[in-house]
């Protein structure tokens, strides 16, 4: 899925992203910039948190009240390595049940649940966002192909 947006219309982007996504983790990629922690706070926000949502930029994650349980917000970007990453514990979080949203996942994807989606924001020379969802998707039955 595709989303071409501007940021008046997030909260928006948000309601459509929590009716696709495939399970409660969510992997988000794009630069310095381009809108990662807006769209945070409209997810937030959307799963019916009324908590002040900022950059966990130096707690390197923030827990959020929501409707149905917890939001764990990750920003992953000062950590240098997967090793700093088990030492605060992530696996808890991840294996947690709670919703996972992560900025700057590349150093962690080989310990991320099977069951997560991915989201790309790239800033269009206009100051709209260009989003694109991937949903990983859940094998429901066994294929075996026959040569």
């Amino acid at each position: 899925m595709e989303i071409n947006y501007t940021l008046d219309d997030v909260n928006d982007v948000a309601k459509t992203l929590l009716q696709s996504v495939t399970s409660k983790t969510i992997l988000l990629y794009g630069e310095m910039g381009v809108g990662k922690t807006t769209l945070i706070k409209a997810l937030v926000k959307a799963l019916g948190s009324n908590d002040d949502v900022s950059s966990p930029t130096f707690s390197i994650v923030n827990e959020y009240e929501a409707e149905n349980g917890l939001l764990y917000h990750f920003d992953l970007y000062r950590i240098k390595d997967l090793e700093e990453a088990y030492n605060f514990g992530i696996e808890d979080y991840l294996f947690s049940n709670n919703w996972s949203i992560i900025e700057w996942p590349e150093k962690i994807e080989t310990i991320v649940p099977e069951a997560h989606d991915r989201i790309e924001l790239e800033l269009n020379p206009d100051q709209s966002r260009t989003l694109k969802l991937n949903l990983k998707k859940r094998l429901t039955e066994t294929h075996i192909e026959h040569i």
